[in-house]
């Protein structure tokens, strides 16, 4: 069976809404903007987290939300947090990356 393969930024589906979104393999979960989050009525919150970064720790909210990526769907778990400074309002994890058996590949675009 051949593997999906992603790009390093990739278009996904969040709730049937396309959006930009940053594949980071050093990111354990999914990250999801707080604004993007309340566009997309996304909700309720599952629980409250605290999440370690370059910056120290923080306590999120997490959620649920209906996911796709490279052609696969997901039942996914995201942190929500504000994201306005930042290019991408999504990032994918791990936790997808590892359940979609995704190979990455640097220079797909």
């Amino acid at each position: 069976m051949k593997r999906p393969t992603i790009g390093l930024s990739e278009k996904v589906k969040i709730q049937g809404r396309e959006v930009a979104a940053k594949v980071d393999t050093g990111a354990s979960r999914c990250s999801i903007d707080l604004n993007l989050a309340a566009v997309l009525h996304l909700g309720p919150i599952i629980g409250i987290r605290d999440y370690r970064n370059a910056h120290g720790t923080t306590t999120r909210p997490v959620i649920r939300a209906k996911l796709e990526v490279g052609g696969k769907r997901f039942n996914a778990i995201f942190n929500v947090v504000d994201r306005k400074r930042l290019k991408y309002k999504v990032l994918i994890g791990e936790s997808i990356i590892r359940r979609g058996k995704f190979i990455i590949d640097p220079i797909r675009k």
